[in-house]
C-alpha cells in the first residue's frame, strides 16, 4: 500500500521513513491533524475541498451526524466510490470454489491442532461486500481512538489561547465526525483493494463463524506466482481458516487487542504548557493571527505542529503488548498452516515466502496497526513469534503448544520473544514441575494412612 490510508498520521518512530508532507512539514502527523482537516490543512479552500468531494453537496447533513466521533455514513460512501471503477462481484462459480477451499482447509487443520473449526458459513465477498460487512468491527476499533483525539486535541487548549482560538475548537468539534469519516472511508477503500480474507489486517472483522475470502483480491495476489489458482486459494484458505479457530476458540484474544489500541488512546495527551508556548510563537508568526474565516490561517496553525500529542511510558507498553499479540497470532497461523500443507501442497514454500514479502513491504495488517497506532511491526517480531510455536510442536507437541493459548498470562511476553528457545526450554521445566508435584499429591494419602496404621 502505497499511501497512508487513515487520517490519524504514520508513525515517525523510523526517522528514515519520514518524509516531508504538504507544505515541506513532516508527513509523520501523528494523529492526522493535517488529515482531519482535509483539503484546509493541505493548503485548499473549502470550495476545493467540497469541489474534489462530491459527497459534500450534501454538509448540513453530514455535519449533523450524531452518531459518534467517525461519521461512518461517509465512510461507507467514500470507500465505495472509491472502488466503483474496479468492483467485480463475486459469481456463482467463485463462492462455491471458496467454500471447497474452506472446508477441506479446515479438513486438513483438523489434523494438526487440536482447537476446533470456527468457520459455520463461507463467504465470497466482493470488495464492496467486504466495506460493507466489515464496518461494525472498524467503528468498535476506531471510535474509541477518534473521540480521544479530538476531545485532546479540544480541550488541552489554555484557557487564554481558547478565547482567541475557540472557533477554531469549534471547528474542530463540529469536523471532527465528518473529517474521520473522510478519511477512514479513503483508508477502508485502499485497504479492500488488498485483502484477501476476513483476518488479513490481524483481526477477525467479518461476523462471528464466517469464512472469508475475496476472489477479485486472491487472483490479484496470484498474479504472476506461477502457481495453479486453486492452489493460491487452498493457501490463503488454510491462512484464514487457521486464524478463525484461534480467535473462536480463544475469547480473550481480540478483547485484549482491542483493549491495547484503545489502551494507547487512553494515554492520549497534550502539553498544555507547550501548546500555550507553541500557540504564542505561532500566532505571532502570523500576520493578522488566526481567523476563523480565513482556511490559511488555520492551515499555519495546523501545520506548526503546536497541537502535536506526545507519547507517554502507557502508550509505549500498549504499543508492545499489541505488536507481540499480533506476532503470536501471526507465527501460529504460519507455524499451524506449514504443518497441515507440508505434505499436501506443492507450493506451499514459494506462497509463504511471498507472504512474508508481502508483510516486510507493508501488507494490510501492519500498514493498518501503523497507520491506526504508529505501530511498526518488526519482522523480527514475527520470526521469533514463529520460532516459539514451530519449537513447541516439535518439543512438547501440538497440544502444549496450543494449550499456551488457554490464558493471556501463559503467552511469550515481548521478553520472551528477544530468546524464543528459552522460553520454550522453560516450558518443558514447567512440564517436569507439575509432574513431580503430581507424583507428591499421589503419594501423599498413602504416606498418610500408614503413619496411622503404625500408630
Amino acid at each position: 500500500m502505497s499511501d497512508v490510508p487513515f487520517g490519524f498520521g504514520p508513525s515517525d518512530r523510523d526517522p528514515e521513513r519520514r518524509e516531508p508532507g504538504p507544505g515541506g512539514n513532516p508527513a509523520g502527523d501523528p494523529f492526522g491533524l493535517g488529515a482531519l482537516f482535509g483539503g484546509i490543512a493541505g493548503g485548499g479552500s473549502p470550495e476545493d475541498v467540497m469541489g474534489k468531494m462530491p459527497l459534500f453537496a450534501e454538509l448540513q447533513k453530514l455535519m449533523n451526524w450524531s452518531g459518534g466521533p467517525v461519521n461512518w455514513d461517509l465512510a461507507r460512501q467514500g470507500a465505495i466510490s472509491q472502488l466503483a471503477a474496479g468492483h467485480q462481484p463475486s459469481s456463482d462459480a467463485e463462492r462455491t470454489a471458496v467454500a471447497e477451499s474452506l472446508r477441506l482447509a479446515d479438513l486438513w487443520l483438523d489434523q494438526v491442532t487440536e482447537l476446533p473449526s470456527g468457520i459455520d458459513r463461507t463467504a465470497a465477498w466482493s470488495r464492496v461486500e467486504w466495506v460493507e460487512k466489515t464496518l461494525p468491527a472498524w467503528g468498535a476499533l476506531i471510535d474509541p481512538l477518534a473521540e480521544k483525539v479530538v476531545a485532546a486535541m479540544t480541550s488541552a487548549l489554555p484557557q487564554e489561547a481558547a478565547m482567541a482560538f475557540g472557533p477554531v475548537a469549534g471547528i474542530m468539534g463540529r469536523m471532527g465526525g465528518l473529517m474521520f469519516g473522510a478519511q477512514v472511508g479513503q483508508a477502508l477503500g485502499k485497504l479492500a483493494d488488498e485483502v484477501v480474507t476476513s483476518t488479513d489486517v490481524g483481526l477477525p472483522l467479518a461476523p462471528a463463524g464466517v469464512g472469508v475470502l475475496v476472489p477479485q483480491n486472491v487472483a490479484a495476489f496470484a498474479a504472476g506466482l506461477d502457481r495453479p489458482a486453486d492452489e493460491v486459494r487452498l493457501f490463503l484458505a488454510l491462512r484464514e481458516a487457521a486464524s478463525q479457530r484461534l480467535f473462536a476458540h480463544v475469547p480473550w484474544l481480540r478483547q485484549q487487542l482491542q483493549d491495547a489500541v484503545h489502551a494507547y488512546a487512553r494515554g492520549i495527551t497534550i502539553d498544555r504548557e507547550a501548546i500555550e508556548r507553541g500557540l504564542t510563537e505561532a500566532m505571532s508568526g502570523m500576520e493578522g493571527g488566526i481567523d476563523p474565516s480565513n482556511p490559511e490561517s488555520i492551515q499555519q496553525l495546523l501545520g506548526s505542529g503546536v497541537l502535536e500529542p506526545e507519547e507517554t511510558p502507557e502508550q509505549h507498553m500498549a504499543l508492545r503488548r499489541l505488536e507481540t499479540l499480533l506476532a503470536l497470532v501471526e507465527g501460529w497461523v504460519d507455524t499451524v498452516v506449514a504443518e497441515a500443507a507440508k505434505d499436501r501442497l506443492p507450493g506451499h514454500s514459494a506462497l509463504a515466502e511471498t507472504m512474508r514479502r508481502r508483510r516486510a513491504s507493508g501488507g494490510p495488517a501492519e500498514q493498518t496497526f501503523a497507520t491506526l497506532v504508529g505501530l511498526e511491526l518488526r519482522p523480527r517480531r514475527l520470526r521469533d513469534a514463529a520460532t516459539v510455536w514451530g519449537a513447541m510442536t516439535q518439543q512438547h507437541g501440538s497440544d502444549a503448544r496450543d494449550g499456551l493459548w488457554s490464558h493471556p498470562d501463559l503467552l511469550p511476553t515481548s521478553d520472551d520473544l528477544d530468546e524464543p528457545l528459552d522460553f520454550v526450554a522453560r516450558q518443558g521445566l514447567d512440564d517436569e514441575l507439575a509432574a513431580l508435584t503430581a507424583d507428591d499429591a499421589e503419594k501423599k494419602p498413602d504416606d498418610d494412612e500408614g503413619g496411622e496404621r503404625e500408630g
